[in-house]
């Protein structure tokens, strides 16, 4: 099968997130502080908590938040850790309990943010989620990309180029977050319904650009059988390509991965990464605030699936800059 149909079979299978009956303001006991925001005309304080403001990623959702700020005439802050730290989040979130109108979380932890954004809706503000889901929280919606879809049409792509054969490494910055966690199992899942696929190692580079090259050099150094490289997300994904450039294997080492980083479109424009999905960062930061903004003005919002968009060197010219 030829990659471009891959590509229409991946669009044409991504299914919609989970239905969601959506949230109304009039079922929502907002604050009375807030209510009184509203009723002035005073301008909102919406903020936007990113689970790691330090990556390559963020920027992408932070220029999305500010865009919504000017359109929707709020004050929006994005914030988060430096570095994949939950109690760090949590803590910054906590001090803000009484300044906040709205809050948007992309959470490190499922588990761990869950009790806090239950908080922070129980005090009368309305929190949505976005980039990585919290379902067992009591958010009124999420925008953002189904991690587990994403990471599953990531392994059936890894697995054509390969023509269904070949071993693979899994590549990620941070294997502990729920992000990681959810695209990892969708993609498990594709690879390992193929029986000639076999997937060797799960390989957690961390965050350091230099350090994510040299874990995966070692790695394909211990291990020369590898033959497909599929990263989860965005910092991985140069660094996977540039070692195939380096080594000259793009006809022996195939890569698969995530996001638009401007290293990553002249990989795939050269061949040495084969695909790369795009989950949207700016829509996604963008969405994070009008939700909010939405709710608050008494408008119905629901679940917002960001889409997909895979590129591979056919049609990368479309985002090239």
């Amino acid at each position: 099968m030829k990659l471009r149909h891959v590509i229409l079979a991946a669009a044409l299978s991504l299914l919609p997130l989970s239905a969601h009956a959506g949230a109304k303001l009039t079922d929502f006991a907002l604050a009375e502080r807030i209510k009184a925001k509203i009723a002035a005309g005073e301008p909102l304080d919406i903020y936007v908590s990113y689970h790691d403001v330090s990556n390559e990623f963020a920027p992408f959702m932070k220029a999305g938040v500010e865009r919504a700020a000017k359109e929707d005439k709020v004050s929006a802050q994005f914030i988060g850790p430096v570095g994949a730290d939950a109690d760090g989040q949590i803590s910054e979130i906590e001090t803000l309990m009484g300044k906040m109108d709205g809050l948007a979380i992309s959470s490190v932890s499922t588990d761990a943010l869950a009790p806090l954004i239950d908080r922070v809706i129980a005090a009368g503000i309305p929190v949505v989620t976005f980039n990585t889901d919290n379902p067992e929280s009591k958010r009124l919606a999420f925008a953002g990309q189904d991690l587990v879809q994403s990471g599953r049409e990531a392994g059936k792509l890894m697995a054509k180029v390969l023509g269904d054969k070949g071993k693979v490494m899994i590549t990620t910055i941070d294997a502990a977050a729920q992000w990681s966690l959810d695209r990892e199992k969708g993609a498990r899942e594709a690879l390992t319904a193929e029986p000639g696929i076999e997937v060797v190692s799960t390989l957690n580079t961390g965050t350091d650009p230099q350090k994510i090259y040299a874990a995966i050099e070692n790695a394909m150094l211990a291990n020369p059988a590898i033959s497909g490289v599929l990263s989860l997300e965005c910092c991985s994904t140069p660094a996977a390509g540039t070692w195939v450039e380096r080594n000259n294997a793009a006809d022996k080492v195939k890569v698969v991965g995530f996001d638009l980083l401007d290293q990553t479109v002249q990989l795939v424009q050269d061949g040495n990464v084969e695909a790369t999905i795009d989950q949207a960062p700016e829509k996604q930061g963008f969405a994070a605030v009008d939700l909010i903004v939405q709710f608050l003005k008494g408008q119905t919002i629901e679940n917002l699936d960001t889409g997909v968009g895979v590129y591979t060197k056919e049609n990368i010219a479309e985002v090239a800059k």
